[in-house]
């Protein structure tokens, strides 16, 4: 009889793994996903409508917009309709991945990312493109929930928040080839040749979640193992069952003996039982992340500081050209915000292994790196020069942008392994749903009331103190890194207590179970 602890030795890695190929190429998928979505608002993507001069001769619209003739509102719900799909579906892919193997899981998600983009490329319609550009987002849900928490536990210890710095600084990075890469497919080519280029880019990847053994995560049990308890514990409750131990004159032996109906019936049961399972699981898991002040503190503070930075994406450029008359503001504004966030994101990553990567440190970090950012974004706006201007705001951008690997990491340690991908799903969906989202309509509102640029944008980087003031109280929480509690083990059921089904014709495999 095996020992029930040898059914939880971690199995030997793949032959194909190594820490930092498994870097590279979750770099190199992040990266795919990013330049999406700079292509999709790149110029020779996107395009333009069908315009007219008032002599009434008119000019054919380019790219998307211009083949489906939309107007600016549906433009606007294309490029966000992934939102739809990536909120949806993080939660659940989160939930499914303590029952089936979270590297699986990507590979499903990276599939649906494929087909999806590809169903963008063929679009007939309007509301088809959409449709796909959901399903994109359920796509991007799988790998944005579960890739952070597999980089976490391959990471050397001493470099964790360096190599999520390295993961994270794809996002600027992938948006700004996506620029270049769609402006020019879009240019010269088509539109739609754009999208083509990134599915059969995408498709090495996808197949790869497939065909390789897969990577185990920590604080999750093999699958194999729960298949063969789930087994064992149908039997034994069968034959616990006096009663349904015989059936119109048969024995009950194993699962040879029982008729079809019966199996039918338990097959029923236990799905039925399987997904209430699942849905109980969900509201404990929720019930724990909502009671952890640490967590609740860093994804408040990160609501706030994504509500600034989603405004500033969208409106920065408005803004900039409105106070200081900028010639080329969209340049400008996406040149220092990529130099700076891929400076930036790397940085606050070592700066925090240097001062040595724990909880208290990632909230002084984060804190002291928003408020000085804060005071030079304000600053900058105060400026009536130009050159000023930039300069500040540079630097700002610069100290905003090294809290993408702190606030990462606080998600993935404040939390026991098992949550990890649960924590991250509810964080990415809080920051878009109160951040990012709603932040863009609601500085339109402001600044229609009060019709000052400069005075608005001062009111929207005074919100990046409130962020600063949030993760200032997590230094004061007791913090409990989790991130090496052991995963919950699986209950072995004691087979050995139990009458032999008949004598002397015990199922072995069952014992080593």
């Amino acid at each position: 009889m095996v020992p029930p602890s040898s059914s939880m030795d971690p199995s030997p890695p793949p032959s194909w793994f190594t820490p930092k190929r498994l870097l590279i190429i979750f770099c190199v998928i992040n990266m795919i996903n990013y330049v999406d979505r700079g292509a999709i608002a790149s110029n020779g993507v996107n395009g333009s409508s069908e315009t007219c001069d008032d002599k009434g001769i008119c000019k054919s619209g380019s790219g998307i917009q211009g083949e489906f003739d939309l107007t600016n509102f549906q433009d606007g719900l294309l490029s966000s309709a992934f939102m739809v799909g990536l909120l949806v579906a993080s939660p659940i892919f989160a939930s499914l991945a303590k029952s089936y193997n979270p590297f699986r899981l990507i590979g499903v998600g990276l599939s649906v990312w494929t087909l999806s983009v590809a169903g963008c490329a063929s679009a007939f319609s309007f509301w088809f493109f959409a449709i796909c550009r959901m399903l994109v987002g359920v796509g991007e849900a799988s790998f944005i929930s579960l890739a952070a928490p597999f980089i976490d536990d391959n990471a050397p210890v001493s470099q964790k928040t360096a190599w999520l710095a390295m993961f994270y600084m794809c996002i600027p990075t992938g948006i700004a080839l996506g620029y270049v890469y769609g402006g020019y497919v879009g240019g010269y080519f088509h539109w739609r040749y754009a999208f083509w280029g990134e599915a059969l880019l995408m498709l090495p990847f996808a197949v790869f979640g497939f065909l390789v053994k897969p990577l185990q995560l920590k604080g999750f049990s093999p699958v194999e193992s729960k298949k063969a308890l789930a087994s064992v514990e149908t039997v034994s409750s069968v034959t616990d069952d006096s009663k349904a131990s015989k059936l119109d004159g048969r024995m009950l032996v194993g699962g040879d003996g029982i008729i079809g109906d019966e199996l039918s019936k338990t097959s029923k049961s236990e799905s039925i039982h399987n997904i209430l399972n699942q849905l109980s699981r969900f509201a404990k898991d929720m019930k724990v992340l909502l009671v952890d002040k640490v967590y609740v503190v860093n994804v408040f503070g990160y609501i706030a500081y994504n509500f600034v930075i989603g405004a500033y994406s969208y409106w920065g450029p408005k803004a900039g050209y409105n106070i200081y008359h900028m010639k080329s503001a969209d340049m400008l504004f996406g040149g220092v915000t990529i130099v700076c966030g891929i400076l930036g994101t790397i940085s606050g990553g070592f700066i925090l292994d240097r001062m040595g990567a724990t909880i208290s440190n990632a909230f002084i970090l984060l804190s002291g790196a928003t408020f000085l950012g804060a005071i030079s974004c304000f600053s900058a706006f105060c400026l009536r020069s130009l050159y000023g201007f930039i300069v500040l705001f540079a630097v700002g951008e610069l100290l905003v942008f090294a809290t993408q690997a702190p606030v990462n990491y606080v998600c993935l340690h404040c939390v026991r392994p098992s949550l990890r991908p649960l924590s991250m799903a509810i964080s990415t969906v809080s920051i878009h749903i109160f951040g990012d989202v709603p932040s863009s309509p609601l500085v339109g509102i402001l600044q229609d009331h009060i019709n000052n640029w400069r005075d608005t944008a001062l009111i929207l980087t005074s919100i990046l103190f409130l962020a600063a003031g949030i993760w200032f109280i997590g230094v004061f929480l007791h913090a409990v890194d989790k991130s090496n509690d052991g995963s919950q083990p699986v209950s072995t059921p004691r087979i050995t207590s139990r009458k032999p089904l008949l004598d002397g014709n015990v199922d072995e495999s069952l014992c080593e179970v």
